[in-house]
């Protein structure tokens, strides 16, 4: 190889020692500036934001944070592949917005108490679960719309409580109260679903305060060996407040939080209704029959009593008698009291199980629940939930009221257009005449939601009103 170089060869090592030393000034620009790097990568998501969405960060149903493997499937097949549950970048919160920063202690404690451990996380179908209202304007314009899953208890009680601020809270005439119902626009929505949610935050906080979790852009902790990451819980920052005007405007103003596809809204509810509680008084509230709130069934975590309790009383009491059970059925001093319902609640609650029914199971429902303060019922029936309302507040203040009623059934269901209207008959005779036979399908001849109606007013007879019967 010759010792001179050719000028054309000169002239081509020149040039790459140019974009040599141009590629050292961009890497050294680089490095002083993380920010410079974050600004990069929010960048391209904006790009990105437009397009089809892909496949997520790795946070799924395993939670293992683990970055993406190298060898990536084309556009095509991940659009197929990617769960919507993704948290929009518009839905997270600015970590300077004021609030606490979870630690890993308070995350521990949250996994233990809903879960029973660390290792446990949301699946898909509760991270994919928020508050989605029906069509404003509509015959169930007042009404979220609850798929299956075990986020649909918290969705029910939520749901309760709307129909009480629409029907009882706001200003509205008495005579044209269900006409109400279907005239609530989607800022009213909005006002409803942040009154609901404060409502019940603002009970479990003993109506002394109340915390709100929402979901920052960063990580506030780094999860130690034993818990398992699910990019939700090391995001959250937590708001607590001392009135209640301020937890419901706090809400109101991040309703996006609660109320849009991808922003996990019942989880971050359930998360603000245990910081609310707190977990020391929530333990104190369980017994020796129930340790956490959730349990595993049929490959989903579904809510214990304790948890519903904790929805419509704001006391995480395990059982659904009235009072503390001290004795058992043979009078003997139990080694540890049982804890029911201390207080009336302002929805009620009613429960019917056709295969515990069977099996003479089915737990008693005490009056705390089955005579709330105002004429509505989140119902648990056949492990579904759904919803009863009568728009006539006197209905459980004067018996009179009680001998011929009409009550408003909503079960969550896509497949509802619109309000079941069921009229109740306690006095006239006795539910069972003309049932048409004694064999066949008995959930046909007598439907189950009749059945939990009766466990409220014994004898009933039910009129649907020529809806044809369901539930």
């Amino acid at each position: 190889m010759s010792s001179l170089a050719s000028p054309a060869t000169k002239d081509f090592l020149l040039h790459k020692m140019a974009e040599y030393q141009e590629l050292l000034s961009t890497i050294r620009a680089l490095q002083p500036s993380r920010l410079s790097y974050i600004e990069i990568l929010q960048k391209e998501v904006q790009r990105n934001q437009d397009r089809p969405q892909g496949r997520p960060e790795d946070d799924g149903e395993e939670g293992t944070g683990r970055p993406p493997s190298s060898s990536q499937p084309s556009r095509e097949n991940t659009t197929l592949l990617a769960p919507p549950y993704t948290i929009p970048r518009a839905l997270a919160v600015s970590p300077d917005l004021g609030g606490l920063p979870v630690s890993s202690e308070m995350a521990t404690n949250l996994r233990k108490v809903l879960f029973g451990n660390t290792f446990h996380i949301f699946n898909y179908e509760w991270k994919k679960s928020f508050f989605k209202f029906r069509e404003p304007y509509s015959d169930l314009s007042y009404a979220l719309e609850a798929e299956r899953g075990g986020a649909r208890a918290i969705q029910m009680a939520v749901q309760a409580n709307i129909v009480k601020f629409l029907l009882f809270t706001r200003n509205t005439s008495s005579a044209s109260c269900m006409q109400s119902l279907r005239e609530v626009g989607e800022k009213e929505q909005e006002r409803a679903l942040a009154a609901a949610l404060t409502d019940i935050l603002w009970t479990a906080g003993e109506e002394q305060s109340a915390t709100v979790s929402l979901v920052t852009s960063e990580k506030s902790f780094t999860p130690h060996l034993d818990y398992k990451l699910d990019n939700i819980t090391e995001k959250l920052q937590l708001f607590n407040f001392s009135e209640k005007e301020d937890v419901q405007k706090f809400i109101h103003e991040h309703i996006l939080s609660f109320k849009e596809d991808g922003s996990h809204g019942v989880i971050l509810f359930l998360y603000s209704l245990i910081f609310s509680r707190t977990i020391e008084r929530l333990r104190q509230d369980l017994d020796s029959t129930t340790s956490h709130l959730l349990h595993l069934s049929l490959g989903n975590f579904v809510c214990r009593q304790a948890l519903m309790n904790l929805l419509l009383t704001g006391r995480a009491s395990p059982n659904m008698f009235n009072g503390t059970l001290q004795h058992d059925e043979q009078g003997d001093p139990l080694e540890r009291p049982l804890h029911g319902v201390a207080t009336r609640s302002d929805v009620g609650y009613l429960y019917w199980s056709r295969e515990q029914v069977e099996h003479s199971q089915l737990p008693m429902v005490g009056s705390m629940l089955k005579t709330p303060k105002s004429p509505i019922w989140v119902c648990s029936i056949n492990g579904t939930y759904s919803m009863l309302f009568s728009p006539n507040r006197s209905l459980l203040s004067d018996w009179k009221m009680e001998h011929l009623f009409d009550l408003y059934f909503y079960n969550g269901q896509p497949s509802q257009s619109s309000t079941a209207l069921l009229t109740i008959d306690t006095h006239s005779h006795h539910w069972e005449m003309g049932a048409g036979g004694t064999h066949g399908d008995p959930e046909k001849r007598f439907p189950s939601v009749e059945m939990t109606i009766r466990t409220k007013w014994e004898g009933a007879a039910i009129d649907w009103n020529g809806t044809v019967p369901f539930f």
